[in-house]
This record gives C-alpha cells, structure tokens and sequence, in this order.
C-alpha cells in the first residue's frame, strides 16, 4: 500500500499512472504541512444526504426479506446446529462444557432460545432431529443469526460510504452480501460465522470512519467523532474475538494500520510534539487494547456464572477448577498421610481420573482383577494404605490385620515418607494393587506391564504388590509436601519394586469388557506427566478431629480463564481428524467445493456461495496485487505515479481491504487442523469491499475520458452486477433454503465434480414433491404446535421411535403408520445373521458397533404386505454423511491416537455394572459430529 500522506500533488492531467520520465521526475510540493492526507473528504456516515439512507433502508428490507424468506426450514437440526444448539441447552441447564470458542455468540443464541419459552430439555444430539414434536423454538434461536445478516447489510454500505464511494457503488456491495448465497445458509441457521462476520464487518466500519477522521489532520484529531469512532473499534475487536479466535486476524489488521498512523505522526514534526504523539499512542493503547481484553474477559465472567453445574466438559479442567462448580466441591480433608489411611488417588495428567478397581476380570493376560482410572467418585476408588511390614507388639511380635494400623499409638511415627515401600489394599473387593512382568491387554508394548488388584480377604500378599514413594519436588508444594505424603499438595509417582516399572496412565480405552474405563499399566520410562498421582481424598481413624485440613485452592477468576484459554487453545490444535466436507485453504477462493448441511424428503442445504460474488472478488484481489506490483516497479524506476493523489488513494484504500483479506486469509495455511469453507467468509467480506471499491475508482475517481464524468456508467455497471449476481443466487437459492428442485435443474448448474452435492436427491418435477409430506410451517413459536409433551428424557430415549436421523417417515399420502417396532440384530462383517449362542460366544471378544436403519412395510386394508418397488426406499433421504467416511480430505493431518484420543463414556464398576450414564470429557466442537 502507498503511503496516505506525504505525498506529491497529482498530476494535472493524465490518468492514474502518468507516464513521467525517469530523468524528469521532480519532487513536487506537499499541499499539506502536517500529517493531514490528500484527498480526504469527510465522510462521516452519520452526515449524509437522506436519500442515502433511503437507499441503504431499501437494500437492508430486501436483505431482512431474503434471510427470513422459510426460515422455519427445514424443521430439523441441521449440521453445525448439533454443536451450538447443543450449548444453548447447556447454558439454560448450567452444566458447564468446554468449547474451542469463546462464549459470546453461543451465550446470545441461548439468551434467544431463552426467552422464547425454551427449557433446555432437546439435546440436538442428531442431524435430521425434528424439532416441531418437541416444541423447540428453533425459529427464535434461528433468528439471532439472521439478525446479524441482515445487519451487515447496511453496515457494508455504510463503510463503502466512509471511504467516500458513489451511492450506487455502496448499494451494489450491500446488494452482493445479500445475494451471497453462503452467506445467507449461514445467516439462517443456528451457527457462529453470520455474528462473526458482522462483528468483523463493524470493526471495518468503525476504523474506517475513524481512520477518515484521523486523515483529516489536527483539527479533527481527539474530537466527539474521533473518539466515538476509536472506542467503537476497540469494541468492535472485542466482539468479535469474543465469537471466534479468527477476531484475532481482525486484530492484527487494525494493529497495523494503526501503526502506519503512528508512523505517519512521528514523521510530522511541525504539528505533533512528543507530548502530542504519546497523547496520541495512548489513545490508541486504551480503545484498541484495554477495550477489548476487558470486553472479552467480561465474556468469560458471564459464561462462568452461567455453567456453575458440573457437566461433560469439567473433566477437560483441572481438579482445583472443577472445585469451583456447585457439588463439586468437597470437605476439608486431613493433610496429614500415615499407615492406615483410607485413600483416593488422582491421576495428574488425563483430566484427573481416579485409580480405580471393580470385580471384574481381564479376559487375557494374567486374568486378574482390573484396574483402570475411572473419572468420578465412587466407592471403587478407596485403597488403604499398608507398610511393606505388619507392627509389631509389644513383644515385637507382627499383628496380623488390614485394620492394625487404625489403634496406633503415635500416629507420626507412621507418616508416609519418601521412599517409603507401601502396598495398596482395595478396600471394596480385599485385593491389593500389583503388578508383573506380563503385557496389558491393550498396550502390549515390551516397555509396559500389566497391573492388576491380586489376593484375597486374608492373604498376606506377595513381592509384586510393593511400590515405593517417589516425591517430585519440582510438582509438589513447598514445605513438608516435598518430604512427607500430604493430601492434595503432593505430587509422587509409584514405582514398582520388583521390575523398576512406574504406575502409568493415558488417553487409552479399554474396550467394552472394562466399559471403556482407561487403562492403567506399569510402564518402564514412562512420562513424568502421565506417572504422576496425589492423594485427593485421606481419612484415618488415628487422625485426631483437630488435625490439620486442607482442601483445594481456589484459583479465582484470573486462573479459571487462563486455565480455559490453555485448554481451548489445545483442544483446538488437537483438531485434526480429517471429516468428510472438510477443504484446505487454497481452494475457498476460488469456490472449489462446499459442505452439505443437511439433507431430508428430497431437498438439501449445501454451504455454497454465489460464483459471481467469489470469483469477482477474488479476481479484484489478484487485479490489485498485479497493478501495486507494477507501481512498485515504475517506483523504481523513478516514475511519479504516486504523485498522483487520485492512484495514491486507490493504493491506500484498497489495499486496506487486500491487507484484511489477507490477514483473516493465509493464517489459515498455517493451520493442520481441520477446516472449512465458512472459514473464508471473513477474508469474503474484505474481498467484496475490495472489488466494489476497485469498481467505483474505475467508474467514477479515475478520469478515464468519458467515464468519470458520466454517472450513468457507474450506475448502468451496479445494475448489470447486480442482475447476474441476483440472477446466480436465484439459480442455487434451492440448497441454501432447503426448497424443492429438480434433477434437470440442479444438473444444469453443477458446474464442477467437485461441487459434490447429489442431484439425485432431488426429484424429477415440481409435481412430484405435492405427493410428499412437507415440512409444515410452524407458528412464531414452535412451543405453540404442541403444548403437552411427556418426559424430554423418555422422548430422548426413544429417539423419534427408532427412525434414523435425517431420514423421513415414508408416509406418502392416503396411508399412515399403523405400528412401528423396534428389533435389535447382530451381524458379522459380513453382514450375516447371528444367533444367540453366536452372539454369546464372541462378548468380550470382538467389539459390537451400533447401526440403526429403518425399514418400511406397506400393508394393504386387508392386512396383506405389499411389496414397494426398487426405487421406493430411496425416496425418504438421508442426512449428510458425518466425518471419517467417503470424501474426508486427506490433505488433513492425522492426529497421533495417544495424543488426540478422547476418553469416551466411562462406565461400570460396582460387581461390574455401569457405573455412570454421563458421557466422558469430550471437546465440544471436535468435529466428528458436524463442522466447526
């Protein structure tokens, strides 16, 4: 980009690059002596003429009347709406979830959903998940996004009228961003990219008008107007880095603009003294810095208020934070550790789970009783702490008993020390923890031993249960901590006497045999970090009720939102499972593929945007970079081009919006996890003020002869842009609203293979769709269509009585659903029928995987099955196909499995039952339900 200012005065004739000679060229005379800029107007949006507005109103009714046209379509959670649907439920229950993004958009969808009667009972677990029978007011929570479509559309206007283009110029870009058809499916559904896209949208604008009040030079600066336009940038980028991290492009953008103004007025040494200049820097440090970072923390204050209840994302924090949720928190506990002490040990590394045992087996290897880390309290996690030894009487005679340690004498001289050779006692099923020189049943490297609970009520025990204390200083807290065991503030690993192994655990599930709990082993070299353990819970019979207690320490505000900003940022980078509509940043510009949404009684929504609108702006992008470049060289070459202020405007200007093009653009090349189309909307939107700007430079700033002064060239452009561009959306408006269309037509606009939507879903005619059961239009609210439900959790169970998600209820018209039954199969990999005693021969050998189908019987009025041709069953739809199947890029990283694998349900303990119903910690946003 040129610099603003200091430049020479343009020519007085030629065109945009005058054709100066290199020996020629003559430092002209600044027109201005400070640093204002030449050729600013002022172009304050709250100035201009009335029909202005009238136009903006205009264009802003057709884009309200364009994003709320069906909006109430499809009746049925639809992708991304699985994920933030989902919170919304969350935030109304209050049980608390881990989400890679911030909390602003999600908060506002519920805070929508909230106050149209919902109560948080519909999970949106399901792509295809009906929401007229459960009375979700979907419409409402819909409308939030839709909202903040439609505001971007007066906002694009306005900001095209803040760089001083033409009327119509700022009609036109208004008019793309409504006729975008990505734009629009995401405006219209319940996901984050419409509100981050308008918060980008009003940073641009607020910068822009403040930028143009800075160009003004001294007499504008530190006014009304300057300061409004400063502080409403800074929380602008508070917005929308409090939706998604992608505001941090949007800060990055602003930032360096900022410091090309800061440049510039240092440069002025007439009009700004140092004084000046740090009045200036500190301005610009409060409303761009402070502004934000206190608006998105303020963010975070109000999502910690409203997930105060323990929920599926607590086991992602750490123990001290779970403390902090309602029932989480536990009694003072005896600091205090001797011989005797009943005990719960905590594993450090993997959200904390609990050394654990039950009576169950393992299947193979030793066949001993299972240990496993389990994720919640239970009666399983207790283990007594014994000496390597028996006391000894008073005749020094060993006292044979699990239960001698509870009459001791002197409590202290029993104190568990480092190095001290300990044995671990089960209380619940009388075996002790131990391990041996076999391999674990799922971890079956050289390097790793089983460990198992052995012996029995009576059994003295063997070599094999000894483990020796090893305290990690560095881990453990100062003082006593670093000497002696002691709850909650020190941090030991165990190490196995007999074969040197350390007890160990990590993201690995055992299978359906030990309910998926994690596995423990005893693994030789193992990681600091996943060998580490310390007492959480401590009681001794011995401990007088004046001992000393401690509990966890309350990290405050300040260390939550530090602690869950690490978290995210983790979770997010762990992100890279490839998922089936996932693309790599090269292709969005030129709009090489989209995402299916959704898909239900031969219709679809398939994220795709306009061609015209993408491919325009992209190539006004590439058509900016190619002229700067050949400036830069005609600038070496000692021509004056830039002394030309109309082409220094255009530089400048433009180039702002390439730069935040470019910003919210190639970050994204960096990045290995998975990602998305919707994630070039941003740099879209920059790409649209670029060409729109570049559109009305050439038709009405530039004086090409015979353009510039006629204003109909400008105007006879916008309405030739804007009818291929309505006419495009128009032709692919059917995947962005869910509407009826037709093989034939959907063929015809299918440009590319890559444009992967299945025109076979749709039907051959208009005719054909009156014979289907279509989505009905439901009222203002959905709570109106059914005011009497039974229990959400029983409908929950049922799930819509067995009916695959995204697939209809076959119901053509004259019939109806007599009866429907549920039946449970089970077949090999093959796909061939098994028996009982099949089936009962391969339990706890192989592992079962649910698939559910739904099959459709026709029966005549005289009860007799009429058999439906070939072609019946395929009328019902699908929904779109969920990750790791056809079509999942491979261009996407794998992710380790030790490192990204996410513990799933944890179950089953008590005498080898389930133990817990409630799903294991598991990001919220991972992308192997829908996108994110």
């Amino acid at each position: 980009m040129g610099k603003p200012t200091s430049a020479p005065p343009p020519s007085t004739k030629g065109g945009p690059i005058a054709n100066s000679k290199p020996e020629t060229r003559v430092q002209a005379k600044k027109t201005h002596d400070d640093f204002t800029s030449d050729g600013v107007e002022d172009n304050d949006v709250f100035l201009l003429p009335v029909s202005d507005y009238q136009v903006m109103l205009l264009v802003t009714v057709i884009g309200a009347i364009v994003r709320l046209f069906r909006i109430y379509q499809p009746t049925s959670v639809v992708f991304d709406e699985v994920h933030f649907g989902g919170f919304a439920t969350k935030y109304i229950k209050g049980k608390f979830f881990m989400d890679v993004h911030p909390p602003l958009a999600k908060m506002l969808i519920a805070l929508a959903g909230w106050l149209a009667g919902f109560n948080g009972d519909f999970d949106f677990k399901e792509i295809g998940k009906d929401y007229l029978e459960p009375a979700v007011p979907y419409v409402s929570m819909r409308l939030f996004p839709a909202i903040c479509g439609i505001f971007l559309v007066p906002i694009t206007f306005l900001t095209l009228k803040a760089v001083g283009c033409r009327t119509a110029t700022a009609a036109l870009g208004a008019s793309l961003i409504v006729f975008e058809n990505g734009l629009l499916t995401q405006a219209r559904l319940i996901l984050l990219d419409s509100p981050l896209v308008v918060a980008t949208a009003f940073t641009a604008l607020a910068f822009t008008s403040f930028t143009n009040q800075h160009e003004q030079g001294p007499s504008k600066a530190f006014d009304i107007s300057w300061w409004f336009w400063l502080v409403m940038t800074g929380l602008g980028l508070g917005i929308t880095v409090s939706i998604k991290w992608v505001g941090l492009f949007t800060i990055a953008w602003v930032g360096s603009l900022t410091l090309v103004q800061l440049w510039v007025l240092l440069g002025d040494t007439k009009t700004v003294t140092i004084r000046l200049f740090a009045k200036h820097f500190l301005a610009r440090a409060f409303c761009l810095i402070i502004i934000p970072v206190t608006f998105y923390m303020a963010m975070f204050a109000i999502h910690f208020v409203c997930l105060s209840n323990p929920g599926d994302g607590d086991g992602f924090m750490s123990s001290e934070f779970q403390a902090t949720l309602n029932n989480k928190g536990m009694q003072d506990v005896p600091a205090d550790i001797a011989f005797g002490s009943r005990v719960s040990i905590r594993h450090v590394n993997t959200q904390g789970g609990y050394l654990h045992s039950h009576p169950l087996m393992y299947p193979t290897g030793s066949q001993q009783q299972q240990i496993t880390l389990y994720p919640h309290k239970d009666e399983n996690n207790i283990w007594l702490m014994e000496n390597q030894t028996q006391p000894l009487d008073v005749n020094g005679v060993e006292i044979n008993g699990t239960h001698v340690w509870d009459n001791v004498q002197n409590i202290t001289e029993n104190y568990i020390r480092n190095g001290d050779v300990i044995r671990l006692y089960h209380l619940p099923t009388h075996r002790r923890l131990h391990s041996h020189d076999v391999r674990p049943p799922v971890s079956e490297q050289e390097w790793q031993n089983e460990v198992s609970a052995y012996g029995y009520e009576g059994f003295p025990g063997d070599a094999n249960d000894l483990f020796r204390i090893e305290i990690v200083k560095k881990q453990s807290a100062t003082g006593e901590a670093r000497e002696r065991l002691r709850t909650l503030q020190t941090k030991f690993r165990l190490v196995h006497i007999m074969t040197g192994c350390v007890l160990f655990s990590h993201k690995v599930k055992l299978p359906d045999w030990a309910s998926e709990q994690q596995e423990v082993t005893c693994a030789k070299g193992g990681t600091i970090p996943n060998s580490l353990w310390y007492i959480e819970s401590n009681n001794h019979p011995a401990l007088p009720s004046d001992a000393e207690k401690v509990n966890y320490v309350n990290p405050g505000f300040l260390g939550k939102f530090w602690e869950l900003q690490k978290v995210m940022w983790k979770t997010n980078a762990g992100l890279v499972e490839s998922h089936a509509w996932d693309s790599r940043p090269e292709s969005w510009p030129i709009l090489r593929r989209g995402i299916n949404f959704w898909g239900k009684n031969h219709r679809q929504i398939y994220l795709i945007g306009n061609p015209i609108v993408w491919w325009s702006s992209t190539l006004a992008v590439v058509l900016y970079v190619l002229v700067k470049g050949i400036a830069v060289l005609r600038w070496q070459r000692s021509y004056n081009d830039y002394s030309n202020t109309t082409f220094k405007r255009f530089d400048y200007e433009v180039g702002t919006w390439v730069l935040g093009w470019a910003f919210h653009y190639f970050p994204f090349f960096l990045m290995g996890r998975q990602l998305f189309l919707h994630h070039y909307f941003p740099a879209l939107f920059f790409a649209v003020l670029a060409l729109c700007q570049i559109f009305d430079f050439v038709t009405a700033r530039f004086p090409i002869p015979g353009v510039r002064e006629n204003p109909i060239v400008n105007k006879v452009g916008v309405v030739a842009m804007l009818a291929i561009s309505a006419i495009v959306f128009a032709l692919y408006a059917p995947l962005s609203y869910g509407n009826a269309w037709t093989k034939s037509e959907c063929q015809r606009v299918k440009l590319f293979d890559t444009w992967d939507w299945d025109c076979n879903t749709f039907l051959e005619s208009y005719d054909a769709y009156s014979a289907i059961n279509t989505n009905p239009v439901p009222s203002s609210s959905a709570a109106a269509i059914s005011s009497q439900k039974g229990a959400p959790a029983a409908a929950n169970e049922k799930e819509s009585n067995g009916v695959i998600s995204g697939a209809p209820k076959l119901e053509p018209q004259g019939q109806k659903v007599l009866a429907r039954e549920e039946k449970v199969e089970y077949r090999d990999q093959d796909g061939n029928l098994l028996n009982e005693e099949q089936v009962k021969a391969l339990e706890g050998k192989v592992e079962f995987k649910t698939r559910y189908e739904t099959r459709t019987r026709l029966i005549d009025a005289d009860g007799n099955e009429v058999l439906m041709s070939p072609d019946e069953p395929a009328e019902a739809g699908v929904a779109p196909p969920h990750p790791d199947v056809e079509g999942a890029n491979q261009e996407t990283k794998k992710a380790p499995i030790d490192e990204a694998e996410v513990l799933k349900e944890a179950s089953s303990s008590k005498d080898g039952e389930k133990e817990a119903e409630r799903l294991a910690p598991k990001p919220a946003s991972e992308g192997n339900e829908a996108t994110i």
